[in-house]
């Protein structure tokens, strides 16, 4: 059984649809991943996002890691039995969120660091790994290659990542090529652990099925992809594009600073790499989804997956997303011009919060500071970009991808 599937292929755009196979299920691509950090979509539970149809959730490795920790989650059967998720799951790393802790340092040094603006430092990389504090308590953390994947395999998620180094974007090119490089060392090193940890699991599994020859079994079986680096430099990016994609990696994905913050940058790395991805595998922007246009700029380069914090982010602070391009598919429900205000959101959703409840309850429930107004305004939001990525699904495989854009753009 293929893990990833090409379904078809736009006439006219490098837009596809596929399917991805894992053991908690398929997935449909294009697909928006809503992002549960700390083993949840902020406010929503399971049987919400089972009623919303999310294919795939994501889980934060080094959140996880400081709280609950690995170790706990592996006693309770894994991350999908910890939180009643009985679909996909992706983990991340942890490089994102260890590189984001401080600013980068002298990049002149041997081993750049990053500091606090007490000069504290927060993040030492040494070739070997990364040592950071925990935002939690200060405590100190060691992350390798070895350990990011070794954390992903007890956490039991179904696609994992390799650790990599995020690059800021306005760090110098000398700085970028040895980050680049160093993420690419790392990523042979996870390959190698993962290998590792997977063939130890399936010896393990053999010897409990009386030694008999079986195939690895799917219900232990991670998935794991490489990470292209290279910050906002087009030879860098290929070069890294070049090198990810001749790894034996499961999928690629696109990561850095401007990956979802910067859409010309965003854009332009991806038409850079493109040409050097294998078709074969899926492709994933990580990060992405600040705005509903932003996955038809990716989609129609070639990208499978995306991820992003702002539709249940936004929906915390009471803004909505409808169609509506004049305001950039936004509304913020706390205005007091919604106080009478008995349509809903949407007219045409048909998500829960549409169907049962208006503009004015949940700018009462905003204005009153009551937990259900972002409960229900985080369904819409998780619903509308869902629906988003099916009407894409749809489009494409009608190979009518561009038409739909532009009646959103």
């Amino acid at each position: 059984m293929k893990f990833f599937e090409i379904k078809h292929q736009d006439k006219k755009t490098r837009a596809r649809t596929g399917i991805i196979r894992t053991a908690h299920g398929t997935i449909e691509t294009p697909i928006f991943m809503p992002v549960g950090t700390q083993a949840t979509v902020k406010t929503l539970d399971s049987t919400d996002l089972q009623n919303l149809n999310a294919q795939i959730i994501l889980g934060n490795t080094y959140h996880l890691h400081l709280r609950p920790g690995e170790d706990l989650i592996k006693k309770f059967g894994g991350l999908h039995k910890f939180m009643n998720w009985n679909k996909p799951i992706l983990t991340d790393s942890g490089g994102f969120q260890v590189f984001s802790l401080g600013l980068q340092k002298d990049k002149k040094q041997k081993h750049p660091s990053r500091e606090n603006k007490n000069n504290k430092q927060l993040v030492k990389i040494t070739e070997d790994g990364v040592e950071f504090r925990s935002y939690l308590d200060g405590s100190k953390h060691f992350f390798t290659p070895e350990k990011a994947i070794k954390i992903q395999h007890k956490i039991g998620a179904d696609i994992i990542m390799a650790f990599d180094e995020c690059t800021p974007d306005n760090a110098s090119e000398k700085y970028i090529r040895e980050a680049m490089e160093r993420t690419h060392r790392w990523a042979i090193r996870s390959l190698n652990e993962h290998h590792r940890l997977s063939s130890f699991t399936q010896k393990k599994m053999t010897k409990k099925q009386n030694n008999k020859n079986k195939k690895y079994s799917l219900k232990t079986k991670n998935y794991l992809f490489g990470i292209i680096q290279g910050s906002n430099n087009k030879k860098l990016r290929e070069q890294s594009a070049q090198f990810i994609s001749s790894l034996d990696f499961d999928g690629i994905a696109i990561g850095g600073e401007s990956i979802g913050y910067n859409m010309k940058a965003t854009k332009d790395i991806l038409d850079w790499i493109y040409p050097y991805l294998p078709k074969n595998k899926p492709h994933y922007a990580m990060g992405l989804g600040m705005n509903p246009t932003d996955l038809f700029e990716v989609v129609e380069r070639g990208i499978d997956m995306f991820d992003c914090v702002a539709p249940t982010r936004q929906a915390r602070h009471g803004l909505v997303y409808i169609f509506d391009k004049k305001n950039k598919h936004k509304l913020d429900i706390t205005k007091t011009k919604y106080k009478n205000d008995f349509s809903p959101i949407d007219k045409k959703c048909n998500c829960s919060t549409c169907q049962n409840y208006t503009r004015a309850y949940l700018y009462h429930l905003f204005n009153t500071q009551e937990i259900t107004g972002m409960r229900l305004a985080t369904i819409h939001n998780v619903h509308f970009f869902l629906d988003l990525t099916k009407q894409m699904r749809e489009a494409i495989n009608k190979d009518e991808f561009l038409k739909l854009k532009k009646r959103w753009l």
